[in-house]
């Protein structure tokens, strides 16, 4: 008995074995638009990237996993409009150096050519090509450096890639052929599919709004990067094909997860990658970067900084103390979203002198600043007239208020978190939303237990409402007023039906068993904009343009990128 249970379960393992013979996955890291950003973003929240911290990642990466493919795809030269930190042409071009031999340490596969890698002339393109041992690809370029396409075996599977670029001006090529997009990569496609390539991944510098139509007219293209891609999310799939966007700058290290069976693609997962200060430096990355190449790259708290011999690899930071600025701050002492630390962070990044100090209110203190600075809302922000010695000031002046011989910030720039002139209406949630948005649906059944009222984000104009999404958003906020007013039972479940399924015309699917005429009546009446002018009303007195945007007690208003979950919900809205 024992002898046929053992010969049994052999023949399961045997039987397993055979059905994953041809499984296996394939991890794909990718950059884009990084502009050599060599050094973490100065941002005010999350001041992730830099490429000392990506290089010590994708170490990490590849030391868990021996299939893995590393690829950038384009405007990764310094220079230009879209570079934030550049300074001028041989700075700009000494921190591409650096950048090009950082991605070399870290052992990419391939760098796509986009309109900015032609920013300093096509000479310093291909000289900067033969020092490099990454090869740069683009099905778009004729030229000896530039590689049609590559093919990378990973694992068990050929994967061909392939790029399209386009030049801005015909200056900038400087003498370098450009073929159209489709008639080069309808070759590169042709001859990787001859070699034998399993999957096609197309790294593009088109806008992210050509690249659909030229990957179906092309065909064969499996997943693309795009280098100009503005979608959300870092993965979009459209018919078979996978669009992938990588992080501006390189704040983030995109990763996808190919899987395949039989050498086909069966699934596609992405997601970005914080490069945060919890990552250590690359040791070998940290011998080639420069300390700095601007005096924003030396950052010492309360001290103003130069950097010294820039760009070199000598450079240094020379810090001396900064004058000192004060800072008073007026905050409600009870309030559940109030956030004054990014707008700190953001003063001292300018005033390195800055010396701060809060004032809560209630108190007689915030009451007597209150009266003087005519105070509606709160946090407010006071600087003293010595910020107008600083060097800064100048950049800063246009955000800030002069009164009573103080520099206020203006509401717009520190942000709105509490209304000192509303009445308090404990346990009123106001909810300003558009159906339009693609977490409308998560949003409304995540805050629907917190009974909210909801204000569509439509405004008046003269001769009528006008909204981000046109007439058809106007008439759906139309019809939803009047549903909440004439099927009140019916209300909750026709939002979430058109939040789920906004851009269809067929509404009335949402309403079974109501009068339909009676809704289309209403929302085509004055009485349909009556109940919109009323439901907007809170909109245009609290002017707000954009959500999602809360109000919490009539007095709170705070807004999200993304819906919190019921727990945070639950956690604001009851907090003490």
């Amino acid at each position: 008995m024992r002898v046929k249970t053992k010969a049994c379960l052999l023949f399961m393992f045997f039987f397993l074995a055979a059905s994953n013979a041809y499984s296996e996955e394939i991890t794909l890291l990718f950059t884009g638009q990084t502009h050599s950003m060599v050094y973490p973003c100065s941002c005010p929240v999350e001041p992730d990237g830099g490429i000392a911290r990506r290089a010590s990642l994708i170490k990490q990466l590849k030391a868990k996993n021996d299939k893995v493919l590393v690829l950038d795809a384009g405007s990764l030269f310094a220079g230009g409009v879209l570079d934030q930190y550049t300074q001028n042409t041989q700075l700009d071009m000494q921190r591409t150096q650096v950048n090009l031999k950082a991605m070399e340490l870290m052992k990419y596969d391939c760098i796509a050519v986009a309109d900015e890698e032609l920013n300093f002339g096509r000479k310093f393109l291909e000289e900067s090509i033969s020092k490099t041992k990454t090869p740069f690809v683009s099905s778009s370029i004729e030229s000896e450096k530039i590689w049609p396409y590559i093919i990378k075996k990973i694992g068990g599977v050929q994967v061909g890639i392939t790029a399209v670029s386009v030049v801005s001006t015909p200056q900038k090529a400087d003498g370098l052929k450009f073929e159209q997009p489709s008639e080069g990569l309808k070759k590169a496609v042709s001859e990787l599919k001859k070699k034998q390539a399993d999957i096609i991944i197309l790294l593009s510098s088109l806008n992210s709004k050509d690249n659909l139509p030229l990957v179906k007219e092309v065909g064969g293209i499996d997943i693309v990067i795009e280098s100009l891609g503005r979608n959300e999310n870092v993965l979009n799939k459209t018919d078979s094909v996978v669009f992938l966007r990588p992080s501006w700058q390189g704040r983030k290290l995109g990763k996808a997860i190919i899987s395949f069976k039989d050498k086909k693609i069966q699934d596609v997962s992405a997601e970005e990658l914080r490069l945060s200060d919890k990552i250590a430096d690359d040791k070998e990355i940290k011998t080639i970067l420069p300390v700095c190449f601007a005096d924003s790259d030396c950052k010492k708290e309360g001290m103003l900084a130069k950097c010294q011999k820039a760009g070199d690899p000598a450079a240094g930071c020379l810090f001396t103390p900064a004058d000192k600025v004060d800072l008073t701050i007026v905050a409600p002492q009870a309030c559940r979203t109030c956030d004054t630390e990014s707008t700190i962070k953001f003063l001292k990044r300018q005033l390195p002198g800055l010396a701060v100090s809060t004032i809560y209110y209630p108190g007689a203190k915030a009451e007597v600043l209150i009266k003087k600075f005519n105070i509606k809302t709160l946090p407010i922000y006071i600087l003293s007239k010595d910020v107008e010695k600083e060097k800064a000031f100048n950049d800063i002046k246009a955000n800030l208020e002069f009164e009573n011989g103080s520099y206020k910030v203006k509401p717009e720039t520190g942000g709105i978190a509490y209304f000192l002139d509303r009445p308090r209406k404990k346990e009123q949630f106001d909810v300003f939303i558009s159906l339009f948005d693609k977490n409308s649906l998560l949003l409304i059944e995540n805050a629907l237990e917190f009974n909210p009222t909801v204000h569509f984000l439509v405004i008046e104009q003269e001769g009528g409402f006008a909204a981000q999404n046109g007439p058809a958003e106007v008439e759906e906020a139309l019809r939803s007023v009047c549903v909440k007013k004439y099927q009140p039972g019916f209300y909750w479940n026709y939002l979430k039906c058109r939040a789920r399924n906004i851009f269809t015309s067929w509404w009335d699917d949402c309403l079974s068993s109501v009068d339909l005429a009676q809704i289309k009546a209403c929302a085509k009446s004055d009485e349909g904009i009556g109940l919109l002018r009323e439901n907007t009303g809170l909109n245009k007195e609290l002017k707000i343009m954009a959500g999602p945007t809360y109000l919490l007690d009539n007095q709170e208003i705070f807004s999200s990128v993304k819906p919190p979950t019921k727990e945070e919900f639950r956690k604001i809205i009851t907090a003490k």
